[in-house]
């Protein structure tokens, strides 16, 4: 059978992600429709190479030596919307659809669910893999379902939210499902003229009293996600960056209690948290990493903190992987050592 697919090599993947580091790729496919999604994985298989799913490249620290195999990007595009019984009006975006775009759409038809979700780069396929958050609001709230491609079975089919497996940053997709379940397609259930979730501390300041319609808590996300460096912006220094390189930790409310006291040992008053459940609460990342000695503009050779936010671990020019590396390393061991808390990275690491 004659493919469709165009394979290139030793292409270069730092121009294809959102910190700018990552050496070549040995094979490299853009993949349009889900015809040439199978097709990539069967060029992979037939030749034994491993393959990597690329989406937007803003989740992932690439090595410096790259990727000795098939990097496979998903660049499929379309939206699509239908109504349904029960107030909501389903929306099906492909995977390689730019999700703040999406947002946008979605926010100019007066859909409510992901307005809070403003401004985060890369691809809509990467969504439900992250379980995307940001400002109170997650896409585990609206996704309806996933279109996948199984690679152990070569069928694509559709996953419900529940098999989705969601949790805080995780899903089935970086979790028991790794590797196998290739998103295609997502499609979320917004609700037509709904209020937005005004839940979040910063959401809440920004308003006061003021009840926002969807377009300004869209614009309030972006004007709070800018003041942070956390809008990807070509003239911003700190814009190389992946986000938040560190996810929030959940502890458990007698962890929580220690960490209190070590903090006051400390001279620290008070720990900031966010009541999960009632056994366990969140602590501020960011504020592990402040407490610890790692202040914003912190630099460690070629890599360092964003002058705006110590949660964004920053390329400043011609940082190499190894050097970010280095730097997650020194941050890691010091929270660690001092509120025996382990931090666990957001992004993906690849070809290390």
């Amino acid at each position: 059978m004659k493919t469709s697919i165009s394979v290139r090599e030793n292409i270069r993947l730092a121009a294809y992600t959102t910190l700018k580091i990552g050496g070549a790729a040995r094979f490299f496919v853009q993949a349009e429709t889900e015809q040439q999604v199978v097709e990539a994985f069967n060029f992979a298989e037939k030749n034994e190479f491993d393959i990597f799913v690329l989406g937007g490249g803003s989740n992932v620290l690439i090595a410096d030596e790259g990727f000795d195999g098939l990097v496979l990007q998903i660049a499929s595009k379309g939206i699509s919307d239908f109504r349904e019984s029960g107030g909501n009006i389903y929306v099906t975006a492909q995977a390689g659809e730019d999700w703040d775009g999406f947002v946008k759409f979605c926010v100019e038809k007066n859909l409510a669910g992901i307005e809070c979700l403003s401004g985060i780069p890369g691809f809509v396929g990467g969504t439900p893999v992250q379980n995307v958050g940001a400002y109170g609001q997650e896409v585990s709230e609206t996704i309806a379902n996933v279109r996948v491609l199984d690679r152990k079975s070569g069928e694509i089919f559709e996953l419900t939210n529940a098999d989705c497996r969601f949790a805080y940053r995780t899903s089935l997709f970086n979790t028991t499902g790794r590797n196998r379940f290739i998103v295609l397609a997502v499609t979320y259930a917004l609700k037509e003229n709904g209020e937005p979730k005004i839940v979040y501390q910063d959401l809440l300041q920004f308003f006061e009293a003021v009840k926002p319609s969807l377009q300004e808590t869209r614009e309030a996300v972006f004007s709070i996600r800018r003041a942070k460096s956390m809008v990807i912006e070509e003239e911003d220094p700190n814009a190389k960056s992946v986000g938040s390189f560190f996810k929030n930790p959940i502890v458990s409310r007698a962890n929580f209690a220690e960490i209190t006291k070590t903090a006051q040992s400390l001279g620290i008053e008070n720990v900031p948290c966010f009541t999960v459940d009632e056994s366990s609460v969140k602590i501020p990342a960011a504020w592990l990493i402040e407490k610890s000695g790692f202040e914003k503009g912190y630099v460690k050779g070629g890599a360092g903190l964003s002058t705006r936010h110590p949660l964004a671990l920053i390329n400043r020019g011609n940082a190499t992987a190894k050097e970010i590396l280095a730097l997650k390393d020194e941050i890691q061991t010091e929270v660690k050592r001092k509120f025996g808390v382990e931090l666990k990275p957001e992004p993906v690491f690849v070809g290390f």
